[in-house]
């Protein structure tokens, strides 16, 4: 049996007993952690996949040791510049072996509350660029409603009959939102 699971985000193919080097994870040494984001489960008779991932299913592991890995020279070098340029580094790691790869019955982790953020820009209504002095002029209610196709009117048309409605920024708009102003 083996597992498709996202570990410190980054998908591994696992199996049972198998030692891993992950990024580095938070957990104490010898401290027992478990995944949930199986993406998919071979039994060897039956694969499943998830939508993304498998409801239920878990993988396992124990945490062996934390350590870094072998240095990687970074060496940058321009020719005949006098530009030389010499890093290096050691990737913080995780030692994991996993223990056991369950197909259901497990329990998934509580997500933390968040708290209610403010609304980004994207999610922000538009405002209208410049609010006239004059207040709209209210209409009295129209005894028989005409329904007029606007999809056929020009954009010179649309905006005449906005002007007629009293709608307000229809300088600064497109066919589609006269169109969709002016049937509300």
């Amino acid at each position: 049996m083996y597992a498709i699971v996202e570990i410190a985000g980054q998908q591994f193919k696992v199996v049972q007993d198998q030692k891993l080097f992950v990024h580095r994870l938070a957990d104490k040494e010898g401290a027992k952690v478990s995944f949930d984001k199986v993406y998919l489960l071979d039994d060897g008779k039956k694969v499943t996949l998830g939508a993304p991932a498998i409801a239920g299913a878990s993988v396992e592991a124990k945490v062996v040791s934390h350590l870094k890995g072998d240095k990687v020279i970074v060496f940058k070098k321009k020719r005949r510049k006098g530009y030389r340029v010499k890093n290096g580094h050691r990737q913080a790691l995780t030692e994991l072996v996993i223990e056991s790869i369950q197909a259901s019955g497990a329990k998934p982790k509580a997500a933390p509350a968040k708290a209610v953020a403010a609304p980004s820009k994207a999610e922000k209504k538009p405002v209208a660029k410049k609010a006239t002095a004059k207040p709209a002029a209210k209409k009295p209610a129209a005894k028989k409603v005409e329904a007029v196709d606007y999809s056929k009117l020009t954009v010179a048309e649309l905006k005449e009959a906005a002007k007629k409605k009293g709608i307000e920024g229809i300088s600064s708009m497109k066919k589609a939102d006269l169109i969709a102003a002016l049937s509300k």
